[in-house]
C-alpha cells in the first residue's frame, strides 16, 4: 500500500516495495505509480523500490503555480530526502526520463545510476507535433476510451494491439479512479517540451543505461543515441521489436536488463 509523503511543498503519493538497494522509479506523462507494477512485483525480492505520482498525476495534487522539469526533479529529490534515502538507482520513462536527467544534474549526490527509457535531450519538430496533438486530444476525443485508443497507437507495438495487451490496459485505466485532469496533461506536456539538456549532458556523472524501442514513434532510437552520446560512458541499447512503453510490454526482459546493470554498477556492493 502507498501513502502520501510530505516532500518540499507537496504531498506526493508514493508506493514502496521490497528490500535491498534503493531504486526510484519516475513515471511518464500522466502515469501513476501503478505504471511500474511489473517492476514493483518483479524486482522487490532484490531491491527496495519507490514509485510515486508526479505532480498532477494519480493522487498527487496539481499546484497552481507554474512548474518545469527542473521543478519535478526537485520534487523527486525532496521525496528521497523525506524517505531518508541517501541515494538511489533512478529509472525514468519518457517524461520521467527527462526528470531523471535533471535530477542527476541538479542533485547528483542522490543518484547512484541512471536508466533512461524512451528518452530525449531536446524535442525535435516531429516530437513537438506529436505533443501538440496530445495536448488537444483529451478535449476533442468523443470519449475517454476513444482518447486512450488514439493515444495508445503511439506508445504500444502492433503486437500489443493484436494480442489483447492494449485492450487490457485500456480497461485497467478506465477503472482507475485517480486519472489526471486535462490541465495536468497539458501543463506537463508544456514542461516536457521545454526540456533541453543537449548542452548539459556531459555534467551527468552517474553510470547510465539508455534503452530505446526500435518501433518507438514518439522517441525513435536516434533520440536515445544522442542522450547516450552526451553522457560520459553511457551505454545505449535498442530493443528492435519494442515501442515506447517497453518496460510494460516486455517486463521480464526489461527487469532482467536493469537488474544486470544495477549489479554491474554496484547496486549490491
Amino acid at each position: 500500500m502507498g501513502e502520501h509523503v510530505r516532500a518540499g511543498g507537496l504531498s506526493l503519493w508514493a508506493e514502496r516495495r521490497g528490500t535491498g538497494p534503493d531504486v526510484l522509479l519516475i513515471a511518464g506523462l500522466g502515469d501513476p505509480a501503478e505504471a511500474w507494477q511489473f517492476q514493483l512485483d518483479g524486482l522487490a525480492d532484490r531491491y527496495r523500490l519507490t514509485a510515486f505520482d508526479n505532480r498532477g498525476a494519480g493522487r498527487t495534487q496539481l499546484p497552481a503555480e507554474p512548474f518545469s522539469v527542473g521543478t519535478m526533479a526537485d520534487d523527486a529529490a525532496a521525496l528521497l530526502r523525506a524517505l531518508e534515502v541517501p541515494a538511489a538507482h533512478v529509472a525514468g520513462f519518457s517524461g520521467g526520463s527527462v526528470i531523471a536527467q535533471e535530477l542527476a544534474l541538479r542533485h547528483p549526490g542522490l543518484v547512484d545510476s541512471l536508466v533512461l527509457i524512451s528518452t530525449w535531450a531536446r524535442p525535435d519538430p516531429f516530437m513537438r507535433a506529436v505533443a501538440e496533438f496530445l495536448r488537444w486530444l483529451p478535449e476533442s476525443a468523443p470519449s475517454e476510451r476513444a482518447f486512450l485508443e488514439a493515444f495508445y497507437l503511439w506508445i504500444y507495438t502492433p503486437r500489443g494491439h493484436a494480442d489483447g495487451t492494449v485492450e487490457k490496459i485500456i480497461e485497467e485505466v478506465l477503472a482507475f479512479p485517480y486519472k489526471p485532469s486535462t490541465e495536468a496533461i497539458q501543463r506537463s506536456l508544456d514542461a516536457f517540451l521545454a526540456h533541453d539538456t543537449a548542452g548539459r549532458l556531459a555534467g551527468i556523472a552517474a553510470p547510465t543505461l539508455v534503452l530505446a524501442g526500435g518501433l518507438d514513434m514518439i522517441t525513435p532510437p536516434h533520440h536515445g543515441r544522442a542522450v547516450a552520446d552526451g553522457i560520459p560512458g553511457a551505454r545505449f541499447e535498442v530493443l528492435p521489436e519494442e515501442a515506447h512503453q517497453l518496460f510494460q510490454e516486455v517486463p521480464d526482459l526489461f527487469n532482467a536488463r536493469v537488474d544486470a546493470f544495477w549489479r554491474e554498477t554496484g547496486a549490491h556492493g
